[in-house]
Protein backbone atom coordinates (compact mmCIF):
# COMPACT_ATOMS: atom_id res chain seq x y z
CA UNK A 1 0.00 0.00 0.00
CA UNK A 2 3.15 1.87 0.80
CA UNK A 3 4.40 1.27 -2.34
CA UNK A 4 0.97 2.38 -4.50
CA UNK A 5 0.87 5.80 -2.51
CA UNK A 6 4.58 6.92 -2.65
CA UNK A 7 4.16 5.90 -6.27
CA UNK A 8 0.77 7.85 -6.75
CA UNK A 9 2.57 10.72 -4.93
CA UNK A 10 5.60 10.33 -7.58
CA UNK A 11 3.57 10.44 -10.70
CA UNK A 12 1.55 13.94 -9.21
CA UNK A 13 5.17 15.54 -8.75
CA UNK A 14 6.44 14.58 -12.03
CA UNK A 15 3.06 15.47 -13.75
CA UNK A 16 2.84 18.98 -12.15
CA UNK A 17 6.87 19.56 -13.13
CA UNK A 18 6.42 18.83 -16.61
CA UNK A 19 3.02 20.75 -16.55
CA UNK A 20 4.77 24.15 -14.97
CA UNK A 21 7.74 23.56 -17.51
CA UNK A 22 5.15 22.94 -20.20
CA UNK A 23 3.71 25.92 -19.09
CA UNK A 24 6.76 28.92 -19.13
CA UNK A 25 6.48 31.54 -21.33
CA UNK A 26 9.24 33.89 -21.40
CA UNK A 27 8.72 37.59 -22.97
CA UNK A 28 11.84 38.95 -24.65
CA UNK A 29 11.94 42.62 -25.58
CA UNK A 30 14.07 43.50 -28.51
CA UNK A 31 14.70 46.35 -30.90
CA UNK A 32 14.76 45.77 -34.60
CA UNK A 33 12.85 42.72 -36.72
CA UNK A 34 16.28 41.74 -37.60
CA UNK A 35 16.86 39.64 -34.13
CA UNK A 36 13.50 37.93 -34.89
CA UNK A 37 15.96 35.92 -37.28
CA UNK A 38 18.62 35.74 -35.10
CA UNK A 39 16.41 33.91 -32.15
CA UNK A 40 14.39 31.73 -34.98
CA UNK A 41 16.81 28.60 -33.78
CA UNK A 42 16.58 29.41 -30.04
CA UNK A 43 12.98 29.91 -30.05
CA UNK A 44 12.80 26.15 -31.61
CA UNK A 45 15.57 24.61 -29.63
CA UNK A 46 13.98 25.79 -26.14
CA UNK A 47 10.40 24.42 -27.51
CA UNK A 48 11.85 21.74 -27.33
CA UNK A 49 12.05 21.88 -23.69
CA UNK A 50 8.74 22.93 -22.87
CA UNK A 51 10.08 26.59 -22.94
CA UNK A 52 7.92 29.12 -25.41
CA UNK A 53 9.90 32.06 -26.03
CA UNK A 54 7.55 35.15 -27.11
CA UNK A 55 9.71 37.96 -28.42
CA UNK A 56 8.04 41.87 -27.98
CA UNK A 57 9.31 44.12 -30.32
CA UNK A 58 9.57 47.72 -29.38
CA UNK A 59 9.76 51.27 -31.74
CA UNK A 60 13.00 52.41 -29.90
CA UNK A 61 15.73 51.94 -27.49
CA UNK A 62 13.92 54.19 -24.66
CA UNK A 63 11.74 51.47 -23.96
CA UNK A 64 12.64 47.68 -23.08
CA UNK A 65 14.33 48.86 -20.50
CA UNK A 66 11.56 50.54 -18.50
CA UNK A 67 9.12 47.55 -19.45
CA UNK A 68 11.91 44.67 -17.87
CA UNK A 69 11.88 47.12 -15.07
CA UNK A 70 8.20 47.45 -14.61
CA UNK A 71 7.74 43.72 -15.47
CA UNK A 72 6.19 43.86 -18.47
CA UNK A 73 8.65 41.23 -20.05
CA UNK A 74 11.05 39.16 -18.36
CA UNK A 75 14.02 39.67 -20.60
CA UNK A 76 15.65 42.37 -23.02
CA UNK A 77 18.17 41.59 -25.83
CA UNK A 78 18.66 44.94 -27.51
CA UNK A 79 21.40 47.10 -25.92
CA UNK A 80 25.77 47.07 -25.34
CA UNK A 81 26.63 47.70 -22.10
CA UNK A 82 27.46 51.61 -22.92
CA UNK A 83 24.04 52.19 -23.03
CA UNK A 84 23.00 49.73 -20.54
CA UNK A 85 24.96 51.06 -17.96
CA UNK A 86 24.03 54.63 -18.62
CA UNK A 87 20.39 53.56 -18.42
CA UNK A 88 21.09 52.42 -14.58
CA UNK A 89 22.88 55.55 -13.55
CA UNK A 90 19.78 57.85 -15.13
CA UNK A 91 17.28 55.58 -14.29
CA UNK A 92 17.93 53.81 -11.23
CA UNK A 93 16.62 50.46 -12.71
CA UNK A 94 17.01 47.63 -11.09
CA UNK A 95 18.80 45.21 -13.78
CA UNK A 96 21.50 42.73 -14.08
CA UNK A 97 23.28 41.60 -17.86
CA UNK A 98 23.15 38.00 -17.79
CA UNK A 99 24.94 36.86 -20.43
CA UNK A 100 26.72 38.63 -24.10
CA UNK A 101 25.62 38.23 -27.33
CA UNK A 102 27.32 40.24 -30.18
CA UNK A 103 29.37 42.85 -31.16
CA UNK A 104 27.38 45.17 -33.90
CA UNK A 105 29.08 46.99 -36.68
CA UNK A 106 28.30 50.61 -36.85
CA UNK A 107 29.46 51.50 -40.18
CA UNK A 108 29.58 55.09 -41.66
CA UNK A 109 27.07 55.01 -44.45
CA UNK A 110 26.13 57.46 -47.39
CA UNK A 111 24.50 58.19 -50.48
CA UNK A 112 25.91 61.28 -51.89
CA UNK A 113 29.73 59.97 -51.12
CA UNK A 114 31.98 56.97 -51.75
CA UNK A 115 34.68 57.88 -49.12
CA UNK A 116 35.13 60.15 -46.41
CA UNK A 117 38.05 61.41 -48.12
CA UNK A 118 35.55 63.47 -50.13
CA UNK A 119 34.00 64.91 -47.19
CA UNK A 120 34.26 69.08 -47.78
CA UNK A 121 34.32 71.82 -45.64
CA UNK A 122 30.92 72.50 -43.51
CA UNK A 123 29.53 69.36 -44.63
CA UNK A 124 26.78 67.80 -42.40
CA UNK A 125 27.53 63.83 -40.85
CA UNK A 126 23.93 62.88 -38.80
CA UNK A 127 25.24 60.56 -35.88
CA UNK A 128 22.60 59.17 -32.85
CA UNK A 129 21.58 61.01 -30.03
CA UNK A 130 21.47 58.95 -27.39
CA UNK A 131 24.94 59.43 -25.40
CA UNK A 132 26.19 55.88 -26.04
CA UNK A 133 25.31 55.43 -29.19
CA UNK A 134 26.49 58.96 -30.18
CA UNK A 135 29.59 58.46 -28.48
CA UNK A 136 30.73 54.88 -30.16
CA UNK A 137 29.79 57.46 -33.28
CA UNK A 138 32.18 59.73 -32.29
CA UNK A 139 34.77 57.06 -32.20
CA UNK A 140 34.11 55.58 -35.73
CA UNK A 141 34.45 59.07 -36.84
CA UNK A 142 37.75 59.56 -35.44
CA UNK A 143 39.03 56.12 -36.66
CA UNK A 144 37.74 57.37 -39.80
CA UNK A 145 39.89 60.73 -39.68
CA UNK A 146 37.20 62.59 -39.19
CA UNK A 147 37.34 64.29 -36.11
CA UNK A 148 39.51 63.61 -33.29
CA UNK A 149 38.23 63.31 -29.33
CA UNK A 150 39.88 63.18 -25.96
CA UNK A 151 41.44 60.19 -25.09
CA UNK A 152 40.44 60.58 -21.36
CA UNK A 153 36.73 60.30 -22.54
CA UNK A 154 37.00 56.79 -23.17
CA UNK A 155 34.71 54.66 -25.71
CA UNK A 156 31.72 57.11 -25.06
CA UNK A 157 33.01 60.98 -25.52
CA UNK A 158 30.59 63.24 -26.05
CA UNK A 159 30.50 65.99 -28.24
CA UNK A 160 32.48 68.84 -26.09
CA UNK A 161 35.24 65.82 -25.91
CA UNK A 162 36.04 66.74 -30.01
CA UNK A 163 39.23 68.36 -29.48
CA UNK A 164 39.65 68.58 -33.52
CA UNK A 165 37.73 68.82 -36.13
CA UNK A 166 39.85 70.52 -39.48
CA UNK A 167 36.54 70.51 -41.69
CA UNK A 168 34.50 72.31 -39.57
CA UNK A 169 31.72 69.46 -39.46
CA UNK A 170 28.23 69.91 -38.25
CA UNK A 171 27.10 66.78 -36.36
CA UNK A 172 23.40 65.96 -36.58
CA UNK A 173 21.92 63.79 -33.34
CA UNK A 174 18.59 62.14 -34.08
CA UNK A 175 17.12 59.19 -32.98
CA UNK A 176 18.69 56.30 -34.44
CA UNK A 177 16.08 54.63 -36.14
CA UNK A 178 15.47 58.44 -37.67
CA UNK A 179 19.12 58.14 -39.56
CA UNK A 180 18.78 56.01 -42.78
CA UNK A 181 16.10 58.59 -43.74
CA UNK A 182 18.43 61.80 -43.31
CA UNK A 183 21.33 59.81 -45.99
CA UNK A 184 19.98 62.12 -48.53
CA UNK A 185 20.30 65.27 -46.69
CA UNK A 186 23.40 64.64 -45.16
CA UNK A 187 26.89 63.57 -46.23
CA UNK A 188 27.14 60.82 -44.57
CA UNK A 189 25.77 58.76 -41.30
CA UNK A 190 27.21 56.47 -38.86
CA UNK A 191 23.93 53.96 -38.27
CA UNK A 192 23.87 51.04 -35.51
CA UNK A 193 24.08 47.39 -37.39
CA UNK A 194 20.30 46.20 -36.78
CA UNK A 195 19.20 49.73 -38.12
CA UNK A 196 21.37 49.50 -41.32
CA UNK A 197 19.87 45.62 -41.76
CA UNK A 198 15.98 46.83 -41.27
CA UNK A 199 16.99 49.59 -43.66
CA UNK A 200 18.05 47.27 -46.31
CA UNK A 201 21.69 47.86 -46.43
CA UNK A 202 24.53 45.70 -46.45
CA UNK A 203 27.08 45.56 -43.38
CA UNK A 204 29.64 43.99 -45.33
CA UNK A 205 29.56 45.85 -48.61
CA UNK A 206 27.24 49.32 -48.39
CA UNK A 207 29.74 51.14 -45.83
CA UNK A 208 31.86 53.81 -47.06
CA UNK A 209 34.03 53.59 -43.71
CA UNK A 210 33.91 49.95 -41.56
CA UNK A 211 33.86 50.06 -37.94
CA UNK A 212 36.29 47.86 -36.22
CA UNK A 213 36.04 46.65 -32.77
CA UNK A 214 40.43 47.26 -32.07
CA UNK A 215 39.25 51.05 -31.67
CA UNK A 216 37.52 50.05 -28.63
CA UNK A 217 38.39 49.32 -24.85
CA UNK A 218 36.76 46.85 -22.31
CA UNK A 219 33.22 45.14 -23.48
CA UNK A 220 31.26 48.54 -23.86
CA UNK A 221 29.70 47.48 -26.98
CA UNK A 222 29.00 44.30 -26.47
CA UNK A 223 25.36 43.26 -26.93
CA UNK A 224 23.79 41.34 -23.94
CA UNK A 225 20.39 40.07 -22.69
CA UNK A 226 19.11 41.75 -18.79
CA UNK A 227 16.81 40.60 -16.65
CA UNK A 228 15.92 42.24 -13.35
CA UNK A 229 18.92 41.91 -10.73
CA UNK A 230 15.62 39.43 -8.22
CA UNK A 231 15.41 36.73 -11.72
CA UNK A 232 19.52 37.34 -12.45
CA UNK A 233 19.80 33.45 -11.02
CA UNK A 234 16.72 32.19 -12.92
CA UNK A 235 17.83 28.68 -14.17
CA UNK A 236 14.91 29.30 -16.69
CA UNK A 237 16.40 31.85 -18.20
CA UNK A 238 19.97 30.39 -17.76
CA UNK A 239 18.91 27.92 -20.17
CA UNK A 240 17.61 30.56 -22.68
CA UNK A 241 21.22 32.14 -22.30
CA UNK A 242 22.97 28.65 -23.10
CA UNK A 243 20.80 28.12 -26.25
CA UNK A 244 21.25 31.67 -27.35
CA UNK A 245 25.00 31.43 -27.26
CA UNK A 246 25.56 28.52 -29.62
CA UNK A 247 26.46 27.15 -32.97
CA UNK A 248 23.22 27.60 -34.89
CA UNK A 249 22.99 31.23 -33.94
CA UNK A 250 26.71 31.88 -34.63
CA UNK A 251 25.44 30.15 -38.19
CA UNK A 252 22.81 32.79 -38.22
CA UNK A 253 25.54 35.87 -37.92
CA UNK A 254 27.54 34.78 -40.26
CA UNK A 255 24.98 33.66 -43.53
CA UNK A 256 22.21 35.54 -43.15
CA UNK A 257 23.88 38.89 -41.92
CA UNK A 258 26.69 38.67 -43.99
CA UNK A 259 29.11 38.49 -40.71
CA UNK A 260 28.00 42.14 -39.08
CA UNK A 261 27.81 40.32 -35.79
CA UNK A 262 30.28 38.71 -34.40
CA UNK A 263 30.05 36.34 -31.36
CA UNK A 264 31.17 37.60 -27.78
CA UNK A 265 31.09 34.39 -25.91
CA UNK A 266 34.21 32.41 -27.98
Amino acid sequence: MKKILLLFITIIILSCTANNQKGTVVKIGHVGESDRIIWKPVIEKLAKEGITVELVSFSDYTLPNQALNDGEIDLNAFQHFAYFNNELASRNYDLTAIGTTFISSMNIYSKNITNVSELKNDDKIAIPNDPANGGRALKVLEAAGVIKVNPEAGDSPSIDDITENTLNIELVEVDAGSLYSLLPDVACAVINGNYAIDFGLNPGSDYIFKDDPSIYTGNSFYNLIAARTEDKDNEIYKKIVEAYQSPEVEKVYAEDFKGAYLPTWK
